[in-house]
């Protein structure tokens, strides 16, 4: 009879590709992942990884094996949590991956909304560039994804547009165009800016503004090129450039630190998704969040502006 613990445990060293990471996600010792493995491989008599020294890959068994043990494990799921929910109280565990500023400024506050509904769910939030917690979502290797690229090479997804994220200009406090308070697009070709990588979804939403104005990102000078917004702020707030940046970033971290600069004309804006997958049947768990995060109360209550100015004890 199969393990789905060791399915499981199978399952996140398969992911990591590495029985240590799997050991320290799991909570568990690296000889006991290797154990659990192990006793797969006798039970197969078939190597589900290919071993040489510290690396490991999975063997053609291996990946055969992923998606049929994903289904087993996440069945498994199902059942736990079915039983478990028959008193009418919601119980579960989500796992959602997400991209680097809606994991910081919306995740949050919209788990904070939804543990006051259902107090026995768990969360588990992967924290990771869009493509790859979109990548995430099409293996189904989590439930649900929020980011704002909506661009999957997969089927089996279903988008829920979450809300619009405002991305704007911010130029230090004594920048010649924070004095001004606006510019002309093509003024941009005169700054120094520090950019987010170019797969960033935020760099997306800035490349089509661009693109509108017959602009391109080449013909502005990149002074630095750095992986989140926060970095991007503090450095503009440093007066090492203008940049680019989520407006939730501003009103939550610099907001009295730098100036937002208006450009003529242009608006940048982003969508944020939410996303799951639907080639299984949900748990009641995921059903709740799906249900929670559609409702349309619950969209209104979490645009920009409520997320700057919500009390502490609110979030």
């Amino acid at each position: 009879m199969l393990d789905t613990h060791q399915l499981n445990v199978f399952l996140t060293a398969a992911e990591t590709l590495s029985f240590s990471e799997a050991a320290r996600r799991l909570h568990m010792s690296q000889p006991s992942v290797s154990q659990h493995i192990q006793s797969l491989e006798r039970h197969f008599d078939r190597e589900l990884f290919i071993r040489s020294g510290r690396q490991v890959l999975l063997s053609d068994a291996g990946r055969a094996l992923v998606p049929l043990a994903r289904e087993m494990v996440n069945r498994s799921e199902v059942i736990e949590e079915t039983m478990r929910s028959l008193d009418g109280e919601v119980f579960g565990h989500l796992l959602v991956g997400c991209s680097t500023t809606p994991g910081k400024y919306i995740l949050p506050h919209l788990l904070a909304r939804f543990h006051r509904l259902h107090p026995r769910v768990k969360v588990s939030c992967h924290v990771a560039p869009q493509e790859r917690a979109l990548e995430m979502l099409c293996s189904d290797e989590i439930h649900f994804s929020v980011a704002s690229a909506p661009y999957l090479t997969c089927r089996d997804v279903e988008l829920w547009h979450y809300m619009t994220d405002p991305v704007v200009l911010i130029a230090p406090l004594g920048h010649p165009w924070a004095q001004r308070g606006v510019i002309r697009p093509q003024e941009l070709r005169d700054g120094i800016f520090i950019m987010r990588e170019a797969s960033s979804g935020t760099m997306a939403a800035v490349t089509a503004g661009l693109g509108a104005h017959g602009l391109s990102l080449d013909e502005l000078e990149t002074l630095l090129v750095l992986g989140n917004p926060e970095a991007i702020a503090l450095a503009v707030q440093e007066g090492l450039g203008v940049g680019f940046v989520s407006s939730i970033v501003v009103t939550k971290l610099v907001q009295e630190g730098v100036a937002v600069v208006a450009i003529e004309g242009l608006h940048i804006e982003r969508d944020i998704y939410i996303g799951r997958h639907v080639g299984r049947t949900p748990s009641l768990a995921q059903a709740a969040f799906w249900d929670f995060v559609r409702d349309e109360e619950t969209a209104n209550a979490v645009d920009l502006w409520n997320l700057s100015l919500l009390p502490v004890e609110e979030l």
